[in-house]
């Protein structure tokens, strides 16, 4: 057998192999948002770390958080990697979701979330987040994400949330069209929604909630049918671990004043982001939210979450952190 022929049949052996390896991986679905802050997420899928795992991964993308934690529930998907909700919560009190990892943080010096003024507002006096007391407020759903900053924002500023008048419309878009056309006095909303309105001169921005009030935004979850699968679990926690310690090393430590640098180091992992974000590498570099690199979940925050939404009636009472916790999979910090 000459070498060439060597060669090409070790490739043939090597290709088939890895076909009867790919036939054994276990199945699995996620469901996530086309956001920068899962990261690891498509780190993981496009550099095979889910497959070098055994995992044979689909990625299936929703418009909103809440969506996410019900297919999860229904055995839609697997897995939810997505920002905490009252919605979240209140199924997860029923015994309906577990919480098995941390994802992303607001962290001072890294963009995520932001508090924007429509320019009338503006112009009449709205010029911090602490201005916002009183006004009239764009958030998507009640309990969101953008919900919960705004009441924490409310609490480090000694106002009253039941003072400000919060519109929830239900998405990002119509937040930022009613912001645009003076509707409303401001939104909050992720800097990947707002870039265009700054851009074009069609809002104020404020300020940045990692700034003002750091807090355990995202986590990864599953329901108590996939849990029982033991080894999936394992499989996938260990692939996003090994993206969240790359992500963080080479992007996040490139970070300052708020944007990643752009060189032969960090530029894959940026293309990688960008592709599955449908954003050009040079706005996600202002849009890198903070994971911790070993997918530590700050559990003590999330009780805090808890009991505030139950305060606020968003969330059913008779249950704390640790009802939603897996405690065998969750890295507390």
């Amino acid at each position: 057998m000459t070498g060439f022929a060597r060669l090409a049949l070790a490739a043939l052996l090597a290709i088939a192999a890895d076909g009867i390896a790919r036939a054994d991986d276990l199945k699995a679905k996620i469901g996530v948002l086309r956001l920068s802050s899962s990261a690891p997420v498509f780190i993981a899928q496009d550099k095979g770390y889910f497959r070098e795992a055994g995992l044979d991964i689909e990625l299936k993308f929703f418009d909103a958080a809440q969506p996410i934690a019900v297919a999860t529930t229904s055995g839609d998907v697997d897995f939810g990697i997505t920002a905490f909700t009252a919605g979240l919560y209140n199924l997860a009190g029923k015994g309906t979701l577990k919480v098995i990892g941390g994802m992303s943080r607001e962290k001072a010096g890294y963009p995520l979330i932001g508090y924007f003024a429509s320019n009338n507002a503006y112009a009449s006096g709205l010029k911090t987040p602490k201005d916002l007391a009183g006004k009239r407020i764009a958030v998507t759903q009640v309990g969101s994400s953008f919900h919960y900053s705004l009441g924490l924002l409310a609490d480090k500023y000694g106002f009253k949330l039941a003072d400000v008048k919060v519109l929830p419309l239900q998405s990002l878009s119509n937040a930022a069209a009613a912001l645009k056309g003076e509707t409303v006095d401001a939104a909050l909303l992720p800097i990947s929604t707002a870039r265009s309105l700054i851009d074009s001169d069609g809002a104020k921005f404020l300020g940045w909630v990692g700034d003002e009030t750091p807090w355990q935004l995202g986590a990864v979850f599953a329901s108590p049918k996939t849990l029982t699968n033991g080894a999936m679990v394992t499989k996938l926690l260990g692939a996003l671990v090994r993206a969240d310690r790359e992500y963080h090393d080479v992007i996040l430590d490139s970070v300052k004043n708020g944007k990643a640098a752009i060189n032969e180091q960090t530029k894959p992992l940026l293309e990688i982001i960008a592709k599955y974000t449908n954003l050009p590498v040079e706005q996600v570099v202002g849009n890198c939210a903070y994971i911790d690199p070993d997918g530590k979940l700050d559990v003590r925050n999330v009780g805090n979450q808890i009991s505030w939404m139950q305060e606020q009636g968003f969330v059913d009472k008779g249950f704390g952190v640790d009802a939603i916790i897996a405690k065998e999979y969750v890295k507390a910090d």
